[in-house]
């Protein structure tokens, strides 16, 4: 599914745009950084309830090309400056972490397997 289509369907808006015409088929969802870089693959998308800008660097580092960050958390200018500078989509949408996944996994999206 491509990320816009994703944005429309968890009504998200975009902070930091890339190309959002991008494939998106697996997610990872956590507040563990820990977690994601342990578990987290390539190309997916990040799902998160943290705002910082450790959550953009954790996505850099993976290879994670969009993060949405949930509950319609405030944004640290530093988070959308390192989103900027790693060329990570950044995204926020006013759902919850329960109810994005559960959008996304009843239009096809997997979760990535390790998690």
């Amino acid at each position: 599914m491509k990320l816009s289509e994703i944005a429309q369907l968890l009504n998200a808006e975009v902070l930091v745009n890339g190309d959002l015409e991008i494939e998106i088929e697996k997610v990872a969802a956590s507040d563990l950084m820990s977690d994601v870089l342990a578990f987290g693959e390539e190309g997916s998308l990040l799902i998160t309830g943290l705002a910082t800008p450790q959550c953009v660097r954790t996505a850099g580092v993976v290879g994670i090309p969009a993060v949405i960050i949930v509950r319609n958390r405030e944004i640290m200018p530093e988070t959308i400056r390192v989103a900027q500078l790693n060329g990570v989509r950044l995204l926020r949408t006013k759902m919850g972490m329960f109810e994005a996944c559960g959008i996304l996994y009843s239009k096809g999206v997997k979760p990535i397997k390790k998690f």
